[in-house]
């Protein structure tokens, strides 16, 4: 394997967990309290966003040539990172 797929692979695994993780996240959030549900429900449907965003980047990252593979890493990193953080920030307000 090279270390582009490496890198496909551990970026692969690292949304495939966020978003298993969110999964569980969203069946504790739908056991708040009825005003505190529509808080939640919205801010899982921006973290939905966030990764479809992050799943779209890396599928363009497995199609990029090698010109502009170095630049399509940054941006994914950016768009995984945002991702990241915008769940750990959800996380801790449950």
């Amino acid at each position: 394997m090279s270390k582009r797929d490496d890198y496909i692979e551990k970026m692969k695994l690292q949304l495939d967990e966020a978003n298993t993780k969110m999964s569980e996240l969203e069946a504790k959030a739908k056991e708040a309290k009825a005003d505190a549900r529509e808080k939640y429900a919205e801010e899982m449907g921006k973290l939905r966003h966030q990764s479809q965003l992050a799943l779209s980047k890396l599928e363009e990252l497995k199609a990029a040539g090698e010109d502009s593979w170095d630049g399509m890493v940054a941006e994914m990193e950016k768009i995984r990172d945002a991702f990241v953080h915008s769940f750990k920030y959800f996380k801790s307000q449950l």
